[in-house]
């Protein structure tokens, strides 16, 4: 399939404002802009290709009064998309009553597939081929450079899509890649010490090299997405992600939170704390990071096997210390952790909520509450969305 310039949005983030949640009918992002007379037709197409990719196959005439949009402009995008081959007609309706049946049309759900690189993992690159609705089709994974070495984390990765793209049965609407580190809207990964990378263009050097449209972004900002589309979360949440790293992305507002630096929900090296703590690996001591870290978690509990419990509180005291502010200032409902369950769950999870209820405002926020993902693959379908969005306007 091609997809038109004109079906693109000027920038992935800027669809992420016409969202609905979980497949039917909820919520939907608000925009923040007007949408100006120029731009109306591809505010229109996105429109249709939401709706339908949320509510499922309904007839023209369904789609009409679901969007507001008059018959014949329903019309003339669907044909549109037909011949694009984004929408096809699924048949006929069952009959109800006197008149022709209407012909179902529905979004190609199995016509095209999407790549998701997922850069986060402590000793690997994982990365997948996803059907649309994101769904793991095929996953594969290449060993993760041992050393921070920019060039050598690239080639790792451009093998991996390159393995994936050959294991693909359908034409791939695009490539997405949640990476650690700071990530401008256009890819670019400004810092990303752990991979060795420093202003570097990796949505554009991928794109070239694969000759796909690709999109990149930080993990946790990828995770954040696939929680809001796939998951059950609510409008106002903060989804941290603990693995090699601590990182968190944000919805607020139903709208994704990047910040005036890309760097909204970097909150792996504030230093939790005033007595110290472990040597974090950007050199400061008592890091978020170094006290959350999945590996610092393992190697504190290896150490100390009977300290286990005692470890864990402690690592969930710290989390809500740093996030406490976060979540009264924003007015968050609830904080996601996704992780491995048998460090999180329990005993961290619980030290968390009591820390945050006590650092908070009394009767207002006692109702946040912390809880793991149910999602798998969190990263890899968040790439999925990140596609869905700059591709075609809907996630």
């Amino acid at each position: 399939m091609s997809v038109s310039d004109e079906q693109r949005p000027a920038s992935p983030v800027e669809y992420l404002g016409a969202n609905t949640h979980a497949f039917g009918p909820g919520r939907h992002l608000r925009s923040r802009s007007k949408v100006l007379p120029e731009h109306a037709r591809g505010h229109n197409r996105a429109l249709v290709l939401q709706t339908l990719y949320h509510a499922g196959a309904m007839s023209r005439a369904d789609l009409s009064r679901e969007t507001g949009l008059t018959r014949v402009t329903i019309s003339d995008l669907v044909a549109e998309f037909i011949a694009d081959g984004i929408v096809i007609e699924m048949g006929v309706r069952e009959a109800v009553g006197p008149g022709k049946p209407p012909i179902l049309i529905d979004i190609d759900r199995f016509g095209h597939q999407i790549l998701g690189l997922d850069l986060s993992g402590p000793s690997a690159f994982t990365g997948a081929v996803l059907s649309l609705d994101g769904d793991v089709l095929e996953r594969r994974e290449v060993p993760r450079p041992e050393s921070p070495d920019g060039e050598a984390a690239y080639s790792a990765l451009r093998e991996l899509a390159r393995t994936l793209i050959a294991a693909s049965t359908q034409p791939l609407l695009g490539v997405g890649i949640g990476t650690p580190g700071v990530v401008r809207p256009d890819g670019v990964v400004l810092s990303s010490p752990n991979l060795g990378w420093t202003n570097f263009p990796l949505e554009a050097k991928l794109g070239v090299d694969l000759d796909l449209p690709v999109l990149a972004r930080n993990d946790a900002n990828a995770a954040v997405l696939a929680e809001y589309t796939f998951g059950e979360a609510k409008a106002d949440f903060m989804l941290i992600k603990i693995g090699r790293g601590v990182g968190a992305g944000l919805i607020t507002g139903s709208q994704p939170l990047l910040g005036s630096r890309f760097a909204a929900g970097e909150i792996g090296h504030v230093v939790v704390g005033t007595d110290g703590g472990p040597r974090c690996a950007c050199g400061k001591d008592g890091c978020l990071e170094a006290w959350l870290s999945v590996s610092r978690l393992g190697a504190a509990i290896a150490a100390d096997p009977g300290s286990r419990d005692e470890i864990l509180r402690d690592a969930g005291t710290r989390m809500a210390i740093a996030i406490a502010p976060i979540v009264a200032a924003l007015d968050l409902s609830e904080v996601v952790l996704s992780g491995p369950a048998d460090l999180l769950d329990g005993i961290l999870i619980d030290a968390a909520i009591e820390t945050l209820h006590a650092r908070t405002l009394e009767g207002v926020f006692e109702d946040v509450s912390v809880r793991l993902t149910h999602q798998e693959d969190i990263v890899l379908r968040g790439a999925a969305v990140m596609v869905l969005s700059g591709q075609l306007g809907v996630s």
